[in-house]
């Protein structure tokens, strides 16, 4: 299906890897011009050189920046001063207690996960809104909703991720701009390979039946009893870019596996 965004062009934040790389493929794919972000410059230039070996007729960028970085923030909005697609994916997490959370934790985490997301979405957002066509999207989590309690400093910030996306759809009525939220539920991401990878030191297992193994001992509740995989979400963000979705507005759009129970 062609999803109608040749020669559009997107901002994907953390995209040299992981589900960030698989929206700018899937993008890519359908003839987008995508700006690929990260911190290290080598990673993202190596996806760059991927990408344009792979879709040789679009034009990937290099956007290296850390975004949480308000002058390096500043230098991308020069060097790139508008977007058709905005995918603010780039955070940051990890497993920690309630009791380990102390101020600084918190502050690194909404910096990172929250204000860099909002900082370049009210930079774009007024361009996409002049040109009466634009895309922005935040990749949350179904730990947005369904907190698991262990990791409650990205919990939060993810719920906030769902309350800013509302609330910047409203100042997009009666246009063709939308913002909305993805939230992923357990995705098979590089980091995640290695870790599932080295729970089980059998080496006569497939990757499969580790990967069974510890879905149905560490997170029975998932329907699909395997990881989401990156290229998935890559897909359905393709499809919320479209012109074809337009009617989704403010939305929180799940892909959880069935992890979050639905009540009616």
């Amino acid at each position: 299906m062609d999803m109608g965004l040749k020669n559009k062009t997107a901002l994907i934040t953390g995209s040299s890897k992981g589900i960030g790389k698989a929206i700018a493929l899937e993008l890519a794919k359908e003839g987008v011009n995508v700006l690929i972000n990260g911190r290290n410059e080598e990673e993202v230039q190596r996806t760059v050189n991927e990408i344009k070996l792979a879709f040789p007729e679009t034009n990937p960028q290099n956007a290296a920046a850390d975004i949480v970085d308000i002058g390096q923030r500043e230098a991308l909005f020069a060097k790139f001063p508008s977007v058709d697609i905005l995918i603010n994916n780039a955070g940051i997490y990890e497993i920690m207690s309630y009791e380990d959370v102390d101020d600084e934790v918190w502050n690194k985490y909404f910096q990172t996960n929250v204000l860099a997301a909002n900082g370049l979405s009210k930079y774009y957002l007024p361009h996409m809104l002049n040109n009466n066509f634009g895309r922005i999207i935040f990749i949350a989590s179904e730990e947005a909703v369904m907190p698991s309690g262990q990791m409650p400093q990205y919990c939060m910030t993810k719920s906030m991720l769902l309350s800013l996306s509302k609330s910047l759809s409203k100042l997009t009525i009666g246009t063709e701009v939308t913002v909305n939220t993805i939230m992923p539920g357990p995705t098979l991401s590089e980091n995640v390979q290695q870790i599932i990878e080295g729970i089980f030191a059998d080496g006569n297992m497939t990757f499969a039946e580790k990967e069974k193994q510890f879905m149905a001992s560490n997170l029975p509740q998932s329907e699909i009893q395997r990881f989401i995989r990156p290229s998935e979400i890559g897909r359905l963000a393709a499809f919320i870019c479209s012109p074809y979705a337009s009617a989704f507005k403010g939305s929180p759009i799940r892909m959880d596996g069935g992890m979050v129970p639905t009540i009616y």
